[in-house]
């Protein structure tokens, strides 16, 4: 493991002490937490972008004339 300083303002310095309490660990076991969820999610993201982008391209329209925008934003049954 690496240690690392991290610089906070007093305000998320309070809130970081306020949640690693509530949650019964320290400060840097919050943090790492928090990051790695970070980390989490954006891997999620780009495996999930990279599967999209990899399907092959699909016709929207078969000839067919789109929607115009009366016809998508009618909300007469909401009147």
């Amino acid at each position: 493991m690496k240690n690392v300083t991290v610089t906070l303002d007093d305000e998320t310095a309070r809130w970081a002490r306020l949640e690693a309490a509530r949650r019964d660990i320290s400060v840097s076991s919050l943090l790492r937490d928090l990051l790695r969820e970070s980390m989490g999610g954006q891997e999620a993201y780009m495996g999930a972008m990279d599967r999209y982008l990899s399907r092959p391209a699909e016709n929207v329209s078969s000839g067919a004339s789109y929607p115009g925008r009366e016809g998508l934003h009618d909300r007469a049954d909401l009147r």
